[in-house]
């Protein structure tokens, strides 16, 4: 199993933050299908302020392309990513379009590995 993390900001407006979080406690379940068949096994969103942390675990032979390629072709999930822009702002070093950031590992502490 593979794992994660990706950051992404809001809009910091609460109202729009409090309807964003709306959205995914009532999510679509074309979406969720759609990262089911694209290898994802397990993700968690959270959130302080307007940073979202978003924690993926996916299957060995997941990559992020072939998702976008399968999300490019879905016309529920662009409709979902278009809606979700409303209330989503890129992080100051996105590059044009893109959306959550790839994070680096940087610790790591797991005591049953002592």
């Amino acid at each position: 199993m593979k794992k994660y993390a990706l950051a992404l900001d809001l809009i910091d407006d609460a109202e729009l933050i409090a309807e964003y979080e709306d959205y995914h406690k009532h999510g679509w379940p074309e979406i969720t299908e759609s990262i089911i068949r694209s290898g994802i096994l397990k993700m968690e969103i959270f959130r302080t302020s307007n940073r979202l942390f978003m924690l993926m675990e996916t299957t060995e032979d997941f990559t992020f392309s072939r998702k976008q390629q399968m999300d490019a072709r879905n016309e529920k999930v662009q409709e979902w990513e278009n809606l979700m822009w409303r209330f989503q702002k890129p992080l100051p070093w996105a590059k044009q379009g893109e959306k959550w950031i790839l994070m680096d590992k940087i610790f790591e502490l797991d005591s049953e590995k002592k």
